[in-house]
């Protein structure tokens, strides 16, 4: 039994490994459009980002005194993640501030690697989201001419969130929305490319998607039938009014790091809820939590901050399920216990 559980155990610990690996390669795609709309800084952060990673890994294993482990690329996905919910103007100090957060705040305080209760990046970002949202909420517009090192000069603006936040529609093509052509944190705003990627994560079993599809359809659900719009549609048909709603979603859920988040956050193996009807149930209140911090919070990444919120109870929703099916199974067996079938059996 012991051999069995000590299998299992080093099976889950391959599983992640993979997993983690996976998030640190599918990264690059990201950076690469974002190097192509904001120049070589976001090269710079994220290869920062990835010493800063390493440095904190390194780091605790002198001061736990255990054996550093250089598969374990943990500390490095969480760090790229934080990176790409960034602005590319993000200063140095900001970004130091949210790795450092996100690795000995939320990962090592709660016992380090499977142990922490909330995603480490979430954790991270939520930090220097409070702490600094004027470096993290600006965003400069694409194709910018950014320095490499000091990016204060550079003009930044929340036009998308404000827009939305006082009831306004998005003046932005279709195409520019899913190629990312828009001010928006750097790694989130290519829709093509998060599709693929997730699309990969789900092929090599990386990651299930019924969190990620209940979160995605709960938010569309909550702008289609509550736009934050709803007063446009005052007097049209109801042809008109479907388009408009469609394209509220559409705005919504483009927008935002919607797809980023429920591609690279929500299924993080330590933090998502690992049962099926777990996971369902995890995906629809992130989904829920998220619309409703964008349409009565202040910030634009609500989803960062509804991640949080649901971490807490995600192993209060496993072990719900567990004792459900618990319940329904000892149910099935008196009630053929009390027919007869049991003892014909």
């Amino acid at each position: 039994m012991d051999e069995a559980l000590i299998r299992l155990q080093e099976e889950e610990l391959r599983r992640t490994g993979r997993y983690y690996k996976h998030i640190c390669f599918l990264c690059v795609p990201l950076l690469c459009v974002s190097c192509y709309l904001y120049g070589l800084r976001p090269l710079l952060l994220c290869g920062f980002a990835v010493l800063m990673g390493n440095l904190c890994d390194r780091l605790i294993s002198l001061l736990r005194r255990r054996v550093y482990q250089a598969g374990d690329y943990s500390n490095e996905s969480f760090a790229l993640v934080i990176t790409l919910l960034m602005p590319a103007t993000v200063d140095w100090y900001v970004l130091a501030a949210a790795i450092l957060a996100g690795a000995l705040i939320g990962k090592e305080v709660f016992g380090g690697y499977g142990s922490y209760p909330f995603h480490p990046a979430a954790v991270g970002y939520a930090v220097a989201a409070v702490s600094w949202p004027e470096q993290v909420f600006r965003y400069p517009a694409p194709y910018a001419n950014i320095p490499l090192w000091d990016a204060s000069g550079v003009a930044t603006s929340s036009t998308i969130s404000d827009t939305l936040r006082s009831g306004g529609l998005i003046n932005i093509s279709a195409l520019s929305l899913v190629l990312g052509e828009y001010a928006a944190p750097m790694g989130t705003g290519a829709a093509i490319v998060l599709a693929a990627c997730g699309l990969f994560l789900w092929m090599q079993k990386d990651v299930r998607l019924s969190a990620s599809l209940s979160f995605l359809i709960t938010a569309g659900l909550i702008v289609f039938f509550f736009p934050r719009q709803l007063g446009l549609t005052e007097g049209t048909a109801f042809t008109a009014g479907l388009v408009f709603r469609l394209r509220c979603v559409r705005d919504e859920m483009l927008t935002g790091a919607m797809l980023f988040s429920a591609v690279f956050l929500l299924n993080e193996p330590y933090t998502c809820a690992h049962h099926r009807l777990g996971r369902i149930l995890y995906g629809v209140m992130v989904g829920a939590f998220t619309m409703g911090f964008r349409y009565f919070g202040v910030y634009e990444t609500g989803v960062c901050f509804a991640i949080l919120a649901v971490n807490s109870i995600s192993g209060w929703l496993d072990r719900t399920e567990v004792r459900l099916y618990e319940l329904i199974k000892s149910g099935r067996y008196f009630k053929e216990k009390k027919t007869g079938k049991g003892d014909a059996e």
